[in-house]
């Protein structure tokens, strides 16, 4: 008889079991991971334009108060601006009729050489927006952007989108330690531009920026290659949003860019028929 109701009580554990969904595992919050393709970051936004509230993964919030005016106009209590119109002056375009093309994230030993062999086939300079610690760890790729003719983008030490809701002295930290390790590499290349990771752009970190000697640099033309759509959507994408002044984002590192890199291959052909297309230059106004 024990074993007879042992058994039945084991058929209804197990039975329940089979009942109950398996459990999810956790996302990988905002930020850099790590793995074989190196730092990988999964906190961009999902379209060219600031987000109202926390970044994907969630921000800091306390964000100081950027005080009265047009520019607070759209502002979230994240301190996120909300629209193309409200970025604290970041530039949203070339500022000409030439078309930029901006790639984020890196350097990296498996996309970066790629990008640049395909920039250097059709004669395009472009504009690099590197992450500080990608640069300290690959100088070689700093060197050889820089050497290539393309202008250079601080884009944070760690790629944190939440950096504008830090302190103003946390945020000049972040983007001196940047400065150097890319002049580390490059000790007189000029640094004039910066971008806010996620695009997450608040008064505080344009406010550094600038003084520091960089204007912050936005986009216009997103076609979301991190979201890894397939080299057919990314040309797509860019193909029919660009238009004279349009700065296009697109990533060369921060995770499998092999779709960035084909769609690169397709893009440039049409683009320098129809554009002429500039590193952003290095003396901004």
């Amino acid at each position: 008889m024990t074993v007879v109701v042992a058994a039945l009580l084991g058929s209804a554990y197990a039975l329940g079991r089979s009942l109950v969904p398996d459990q999810v595992p956790p996302r990988h919050s905002a930020g850099a991971t790590t793995s074989a393709d190196g730092p990988h970051y999964a906190d961009q936004p999902s379209g060219g334009e600031p987000t109202g509230g926390a970044p994907t993964g969630g921000a800091p919030t306390g964000t100081p108060s950027a005080g009265t005016g047009p520019a607070e106009t759209g502002q979230d209590g994240s301190g996120q601006t909300t629209g193309t119109d409200n970025l604290f002056g970041a530039h949203a375009t070339s500022g000409s009729p030439r078309l930029a093309l901006t790639f984020d994230d890196g350097p990296d030993p498996r996309y970066t050489p790629q990008v640049l062999a395909l920039l250097r086939e059709y004669d395009v300079h472009a504009t690099f927006c590197v992450v500080g610690e990608n640069a300290q760890n690959h100088p070689d790729l700093i060197q050889a952007i820089v050497n290539e003719g393309h202008t250079l983008c601080n884009h944070s030490w760690h790629h944190d989108v939440g950096l504008g809701a830090r302190s103003a002295d946390a945020i000049r930290a972040d983007l001196l330690r940047t400065n150097e390790a890319i002049r580390a590499a490059v000790p007189n290349a000029p640094i004039v531009w910066y971008r806010q990771p996620g695009g997450a752009w608040t008064y505080p970190v344009v406010s550094v920026a600038r003084q520091l000697g960089m204007t912050p640099l936005h986009w216009s033309v997103d076609p979301s290659d991190w979201e890894l759509p397939g080299a057919a959507k990314i040309t797509a994408t860019v193909l029919t949003q660009a238009e004279p002044g349009s700065v296009v984002l697109l990533h060369d590192a921060g995770g499998n860019r092999q779709g960035t890199v084909d769609a690169l291959r397709r893009i440039l052909p049409d683009l320098t028929a129809r554009f002429e297309l500039e590193a952003l230059p290095t003396d901004p106004t």
